[in-house]
C-alpha cells in the first residue's frame, strides 16, 4: 500500500491528465469535427499516450459523450443559480438569457461542439438518444417555470407546455443561429431582444 501523499499526488496526476485529454478533444472536435479527429491526434495535442487516453476513456465515443454531459451538466448549475437567485420567473429568465450570451461571447468552441453534437447525433443513435433525453428534460422545466411564473401572476393564463416549446425552439434557433457567426457581437443583443420579446408576449396585463 502506498502512503496517502503519494496516492494523493497520482490522483491529482490522473485527474490532470484526464481534464487536459476533456480540454483538448472539446477545441479539436469543435475545430475539425468528431469524425475527422483521431485518437492519435488527441493524444498529441494534450501531450498524453494512447494508453493515458485509454485508461481513463474506453473510446473516442465514450470521451464525445462525457463532454456532452459535462457541457449540460454545467449548463443545468448556471440555469438553476439563476432561477435560485432572482426574485421572479421573468427576472430568471432573464439571467438565463445573460447567461447564454456570454458563453456566446466567450470560447467559440463551446459554439462549435453545440453543432458537432448536433450533427453527430443525426448519424449516431446512441449520441441522439442522449441528446434528446436533456431536451425533454428542459421542455419539462421550462413547462415548470412558465406556470411558476403564472402562479406568481407574472404571465397571463397560457398553457404552459406550448410556451415551453416555444422558449426552447427559440433558445435552440439562437445558439444555432450564433454557431454560424460566432465572431458577431449583435448576437449577444439578439438574444436579450428575443427573450424581451417573448416575455412581453407572456406579461399579464392586469398587473
Amino acid at each position: 500500500m502506498w502512503p496517502d501523499h503519494l496516492e494523493a499526488g497520482l490522483r491529482r496526476r490522473n485527474e490532470d491528465t484526464r481534464l487536459r485529454i476533456l480540454s483538448t478533444a472539446e477545441r479539436r472536435f469543435a475545430q475539425r469535427g468528431y469524425d475527422a479527429t483521431g485518437v492519435a491526434e488527441l493524444c498529441r495535442s494534450a501531450g498524453v499516450s494512447k494508453g493515458a487516453f485509454y485508461h481513463h476513456f474506453a473510446s473516442k465515443h465514450d470521451l464525445f459523450l462525457e463532454l456532452l454531459d459535462s457541457w449540460l451538466a454545467a449548463l443545468d448549475s448556471a440555469f438553476a443559480a439563476a432561477v435560485e437567485q432572482a426574485d421572479d420567473v421573468p427576472t430568471a429568465l432573464r439571467g438565463m438569457a445573460d447567461l447564454v450570451a456570454e458563453g456566446i461571447r466567450r470560447p467559440e468552441q463551446r459554439l462549435g461542439m453545440f453543432v458537432e453534437f448536433w450533427a453527430h447525433a443525426q448519424r449516431d443513435p446512441a449520441i441522439w438518444r442522449r441528446a434528446a433525453e436533456p431536451y425533454r428534460r428542459y421542455l419539462a422545466y421550462f413547462e415548470r417555470l412558465i406556470a411558476k411564473g403564472i402562479e406568481q401572476r407574472r404571465f397571463r393564463q397560457i398553457a404552459p407546455e406550448r410556451a415551453a416549446s416555444l422558449l426552447t425552439s427559440m433558445a435552440l434557433g439562437l445558439l444555432m443561429q450564433a454557431s454560424f457567426a460566432p465572431d458577431d457581437e449583435a448576437w449577444s443583443d439578439t438574444l436579450r431582444g428575443t427573450v424581451e420579446m417573448f416575455l412581453e408576449g407572456l406579461e399579464d396585463v392586469r398587473r
